[in-house]
């Protein structure tokens, strides 16, 4: 291997040091501490020596590299592969070592891309939506070794990969594993790689509507979970303006995480909500949503180059990646408040509540569905069946007296 410096005047190992403090400035940017950046120093370190006593280059410094070095017979650190692959990704970003080569995609590989540019493109699905769908399709797609053998392909052969794949599974991972299943072969008859409509094949999967009751919390439940939040943190001033967003103007899980700082209208006292299929709704920016946000932004959130207002607590300080977190806050600020809802619940029960006390006060089924920004009636028809009181006036009296015994 070359022993030459890429830096005249600078050995390989001073300039490797001398990227190493430059990686360590680049994730004090990020947002990393001083202790965690200290510690990843101490475990890169060694692999710097490592690299001058067996005179490698710094261009031939990659992943190879890093595995050769792990694999010496001495004691194996904790957390020095990530630390080793940071600093390798970070010579590659600052253009010192040589991207990677992509080699050729395979046929499955082009043919999952094709997928993923017509559910964005053509069918204008959400990047949750692109995600929820993939891990379904790419199993599938490598089951049935698509496209390769497509002629083997048939109803039966969709039907059984069904059924196997659905055993012992929740309903809603069968529902979410037909749909998809359905989305992607319609999509194969569109791009020739079969000649027949399968998505037929795909067995409906049995979803009663208005069959059970949301789990719900009452007004003063809600303003116990919001009021339990510890606002002394950045993590508890984070989580308040979560709550409120959720509570005040039920947004879903997904809106959340995708909310950037332009959404926010603080001149004309609204908030863009980026919803399903690309849609954008507008809604009031209410008072003391508005004034947790500005408390978050002002005093928690802090820099980023990131448009998301909310952001990891942890470095990278990025945005939020995945609607299960703002499930996951939810069910904390639950536990805050001692409160245990029957069944599985997440950040939904929040606008499932907001819709309950809206019925309660009057609100009719139209404007509950323009709140909540239901496409469909039939959605909002559900919370018809939380409406106890109002059933109990018309309900007919249990017979006490005269009936056959």
């Amino acid at each position: 291997m070359s022993k030459q410096s890429s830096r005249p005047g600078l050995t390989v190992a001073d300039e490797v040091e001398a990227h190493l403090r430059e990686f360590l400035a680049d994730l004090a940017k990020a947002g990393y501490s001083s202790e965690t950046r200290y510690h990843k120093q101490c475990l890169i370190k060694p692999f710097i020596r490592w690299v001058r006593a067996r005179g490698v280059a710094v261009v031939d410094i990659d992943e190879a590299c890093v595995e050769a070095f792990r694999a010496r017979p001495s004691r194996r650190r904790y957390g020095q592969r990530t630390a080793l692959q940071q600093f390798v990704e970070y010579l590659r970003k600052i253009e010192v070592v040589p991207k990677l080569r992509r080699s050729e995609p395979s046929p499955a590989e082009v043919l999952l891309e094709r997928y993923l540019g017509h559910l964005r493109d053509k069918q204008g699905l959400s990047p949750h939506s692109v995600s929820a769908y993939l891990p379904f399709v790419r199993a599938f797609v490598s089951a049935q070794r698509l496209p390769q053998k497509a002629a083997a392909v048939n109803a039966l052969a969709v039907r059984r990969y069904l059924l196997d794949h659905s055993r012992n599974r929740s309903a809603s991972f069968v529902r979410l594993l037909a749909a998809s299943l359905r989305s992607f072969l319609r999509f194969c008859l569109l791009d020739g790689t079969t000649t027949t409509d399968l998505s037929s094949a795909v067995p409906p999967v049995r979803r009663w509507q208005l069959a059970g009751v949301p789990p719900l919390l009452t007004a003063e439940e809600v303003e116990r979970v919001i009021a339990a939040a510890d606002r002394s943190t950045a993590r508890g001033c984070r989580a308040v303006a979560i709550l409120l967003l959720l509570a005040r103007l039920g947004l879903r899980a997904s809106e959340i995480i995708t909310l950037e700082l332009d959404d926010i209208r603080w001149k004309t006292g609204e908030i863009v909500v980026r919803g399903k299929g690309r849609l954008h709704d507008r809604l009031p920016l209410l008072d003391d949503v508005g004034e947790a946000l500005a408390v978050y932004l002002r005093t928690a959130r802090g820099p980023s180059e990131s448009r998301r207002v909310f952001l990891r607590r942890v470095a990278p300080h990025v945005g939020l990646s995945h609607p299960t977190v703002v499930s996951g806050i939810a069910r904390e600020a639950l536990r805050r408040a001692d409160l245990r809802p029957a069944g599985r619940v997440g950040a939904h029960i929040f606008r499932h509540s907001l819709a309950t006390r809206m019925i309660r006060r009057g609100a009719s089924l139209a404007e509950i569905a323009q709140v909540l920004r239901h496409r469909s009636i039939t959605t909002t028809q559900l919370y018809t069946k939380v409406e106890f009181e109002a059933l109990r006036g018309v309900a007919l009296p249990w017979p006490s007296e005269g009936v056959p015994q």
